[in-house]
């Protein structure tokens, strides 16, 4: 038998809703995929060609678990010049993918009881992650803008609190954290000695004029009480790659190697090579994709508002929407009953052949969240499908 621990576990919604897009585009449907949290660019041509160096030059044998030295160095110039923030390479741990680096931190900060505070809407894997880790998710609503409700933070600390997770650029509100609230965070993080987890793989994805704040800058104090996580998934469309990485304190960082020694031990040889290209390598294609990236999120948020029944917030970073649909709930089209979100994302497939995924499986359960990684062609098709769809429900 399974154990209680997966038992308890809900199969994240965002893959099994891919797996459905998949099978259908292989039985001849034409769906236009608006649900996956990835770039439609291919990976530069300096990091695909870095990764044949390496193989080439024979770099695929075991390195450190915690990853090559030259690359956790060049992630902490990184760190340093984009996130003003000092650490040194024993403080880095380089893993399979920022979803590893994430689960890696939270098994070892997380004994059996332990509480995480995790502001809601959220990204679907955060609180499957802390109940893997025996610890018990407390989830709190953010504000009506989708930025911290400090004081709903504050009021839901306790002596079990151990952690909040937090994610800025975020998935799937598309907010980016203000300063000063993650300064208050940050603040409470120290008085009430808790760790801030702050998962940042979209930070280069930020538009009009906002800007990114990485937690761990504000202070000394805040920073020994953070955990920062990052990948090259989403800045450097390096999706099926799997690297990513966490920068923390020494002790922290020390366990979560300890722990990656027992699983996976170093992430893909070549690829930490590929990785460093992409933090050294030119910088032009991250500036064309967020280029293309804003100028679908503002065609988007146009066009959903322009829908009957549908309201959008204007959101400033990541590659999301999260319109509000619930003016549709109750309302039919034949023997389809829209009753939720799910079941409105099940019309948009069936009828409409668009792929978007119901807002509750981000604890959202009034919204859908459409990703806008893809052509604005395609964008421009769904949209048109999903007013088709909307106008036949009574």
């Amino acid at each position: 038998m399974i154990t209680e621990r997966i038992r308890r576990m809900t199969p994240s919604k965002t893959i099994e809703l891919e797996g459905t897009v998949v099978e259908m585009k292989a039985s001849g449907i034409h769906v236009i995929g608006l649900n996956v949290g990835e770039p439609d660019f291919n990976t530069p041509e300096n990091i695909i060609k870095a990764c044949e160096k390496a193989i080439e030059e024979g770099k695929t044998k075991y390195t450190p678990v915690s990853g090559i030295m030259p690359l956790r160095k060049a992630i902490c110039d990184k760190l340093k010049k984009d996130n003003d923030v000092n650490y040194t390479p024993k403080e880095i741990v380089v893993s399979t993918g920022a979803k590893q680096a994430l689960h890696n931190a939270l098994l070892t900060i997380c004994s059996p009881g332990d509480e995480v505070i995790i502001p809601i809407p959220c990204w679907v894997s955060y609180v499957e992650m802390v109940k893997l880790a025996d610890a018990i998710p407390v989830l709190v609503d953010t504000d009506e803008n989708y930025q911290l409700d400090i004081a709903a933070i504050e009021k839901a600390i306790t002596s079990r609190t151990k952690a909040v997770i937090i994610n800025t650029p975020n998935n799937p509100t598309g907010a980016v954290y203000i300063e000063n609230s993650l300064r208050a965070l940050g603040e409470l993080a120290v008085s009430h000695n808790f760790y801030v987890v702050s998962d940042e793989v979209y930070e280069k994805l930020v538009y009009d004029g906002h800007k990114h704040i990485c937690i761990a800058s504000l202070s000394e104090d805040i920073k020994a009480h953070s955990i920062i996580v990052n990948g090259f998934s989403k800045t450097y469309s390096m999706t099926g790659w799997r690297i990513g990485y966490s920068a923390a304190p020494s002790d922290i960082a020390k366990g979560i190697a300890s722990l990656q020694g027992h699983t996976t031990s170093n992430s893909t040889t070549f690829v930490q090579w590929a990785a460093l290209e992409a933090l050294q390598g030119p910088s032009d294609t991250i500036d064309f994709m967020r280029q293309k990236f804003d100028e679908r999120r503002i065609y988007l948020l146009e066009r959903l508002n322009s829908i009957p029944g549908i309201t959008c917030s204007k959101a400033v970073g990541a590659f999301y929407l999260m319109p509000d649909v619930s003016s549709y709930f109750g309302k039919s089209a034949g023997d389809k009953q829209i009753k939720d979100s799910f079941d409105f994302c099940s019309y948009m497939l069936e009828e409409a052949h668009l792929a978007i995924v119901p807002g509750a499986a981000f604890e959202a359960p009034k919204t859908v969240r459409i990703s806008y990684s893809n052509s604005i062609e395609n964008i421009k098709e769904g949209m048109d499908n999903m007013e088709r769809a909307l106008a036949k429900l009574k």
